[in-house]
C-alpha cells in the first residue's frame, strides 16, 4: 500500500512506519471471496465522502455548511443488497433516505467514497474505498483498497430484527447540538468517522464504552484515539485535510445522527491522542435505520 504524506507524518511522530508498512501489505484493491460472502450477510453499509460543493436535495431543510462537507451515511438493505459483482467491484442495491446529505455525491460518477461493513454479531468488518460509479438499481464502487481491521473495540450485539412499513421522519438540521442529541452522543458505544484526501476517502469506525465520546460544547466534541492498526489512515487523511463527518446509530430506535466539521489530533507528551472536532452541522433522522439490534455486549479492548 502507497500511503500520503499525511499518514506519514502521523506513522513517524509515532515511530510506527516500519510496523504500518508490514501492515499495508495486505491492503490491496482486490475482493477475496471470504470477503464477498462476508458482504452478502450484511444489512447495513457505511458510506462517508465529501458533499458536492453545491446542490441540495429539496427534501432538505438547510444546505451544509459552506458546502463540500464532509459526511458519514448508513444504508440498509435485506441481505444481499451490496454484493461483490467483480473482482473489484461491489454493487449497492436501493440509496440513502431522501434528504441525506451525500445523495448527490452517490449520484456522481467517479465521486471518491470509503465504505465499511460491520457486522457486531460476528465483531468483523471490512472496509472498500474507491470511486462511485451510478447504476439503475443503486451504484456501484470501483475498489482501491480493501481490507480487514481486527475486532478491537467493536461491541457485539448478537440480534438484530427489520421494521417495515414504517418510513424515516423528517432530518432535522442545526449547528449545534441539543440537548437530546448531546445525551445521544455521550451514550454512545459506536459511531462511523469519515474522511478524505486528495486522492480518496475512507470511513472507519470507533468504539469504546459508553461516555467514551465527550461534548465539550454544544458544537465541540472530543473523543480518544485508542491503538490500532498503526496505519493511520484516518489521522492521516484528517493531517491533509481537516474536514470530517460523523454518524452515529441509535441501535435500539433507529435515529441516526450525522454531523460534518472538521477535527484535529491533539498529541499528548505521554503517547495518549485526543480527536477534536468543531461541528458545522448536525442533521438528525428519527427511524432512519429499520433495524433494531440487541443490547450490546462491550468489547474487552475497551480501556
Amino acid at each position: 500500500m502507497t500511503y500520503h504524506s499525511g499518514s506519514r507524518a502521523v506513522q513517524d511522530r509515532v515511530g510506527v512506519r516500519d510496523l504500518a508498512d508490514h501492515v499495508g501489505r495486505a491492503v490491496g484493491p482486490g475482493i477475496r471471496p471470504v470477503a464477498a460472502a462476508f458482504l452478502e450477510l450484511q444489512p447495513m453499509l457505511v458510506v462517508g465522502a465529501a458533499a458536492p460543493e453545491s446542490g441540495t436535495p429539496p427534501e432538505r431543510e438547510a444546505a451544509p455548511a459552506g458546502g463540500g462537507g464532509v459526511w458519514a451515511s448508513l444504508l440498509t438493505g435485506e441481505p444481499g443488497f451490496v454484493r461483490a459483482t467483480g473482482a473489484r467491484r461491489i454493487s449497492v442495491v436501493g440509496g440513502l433516505p431522501a434528504g441525506d446529505p451525500l445523495t448527490g455525491a452517490l449520484a456522481t460518477p467517479g465521486t471518491a467514497v470509503g465504505t465499511i461493513a460491520l457486522d457486531p454479531r460476528t465483531r468483523r468488518r471490512l472496509r472498500l474505498n474507491g470511486r462511485v460509479r451510478p447504476t439503475p438499481r443503486g451504484f456501484a464502487v470501483e475498489a482501491d483498497q480493501v481490507f480487514g481491521n481486527c475486532p478491537k473495540y467493536l461491541q457485539q450485539r448478537q440480534t438484530y430484527e427489520t421494521v417495515t412499513g414504517r418510513a424515516p421522519g423528517v432530518p432535522r438540521c442545526g449547528r449545534e447540538l441539543t440537548p437530546s442529541q448531546r445525551e445521544f452522543v455521550e451514550a454512545a458505544d459506536t459511531f462511523f468517522l469519515a474522511t478524505v484526501h486528495a486522492h480518496g476517502a475512507d470511513a472507519s469506525h470507533r468504539g469504546g464504552n459508553p461516555g467514551f465520546v465527550r461534548v465539550e460544547a454544544p458544537g465541540e466534541l472530543s473523543w480518544p484515539d485508542y491503538p490500532g492498526n498503526s496505519m493511520f489512515l484516518t489521522l492521516g487523511n484528517l493531517t491533509a485535510d481537516p474536514r470530517a463527518g460523523l454518524l452515529f446509530l441509535d441501535w435500539t430506535s433507529g435515529a441516526v445522527l450525522q454531523l460534518t466539521g472538521t477535527a484535529r489530533t491533539e498529541f499528548a507528551p505521554d503517547g495518549e491522542r485526543t480527536v477534536r472536532f468543531t461541528l458545522a452541522e448536525a442533521v438528525e433522522t428519527p427511524a432512519a435505520s429499520p433495524l433494531r439490534w440487541s443490547a450490546p455486549a462491550y468489547s474487552p479492548a475497551n480501556p
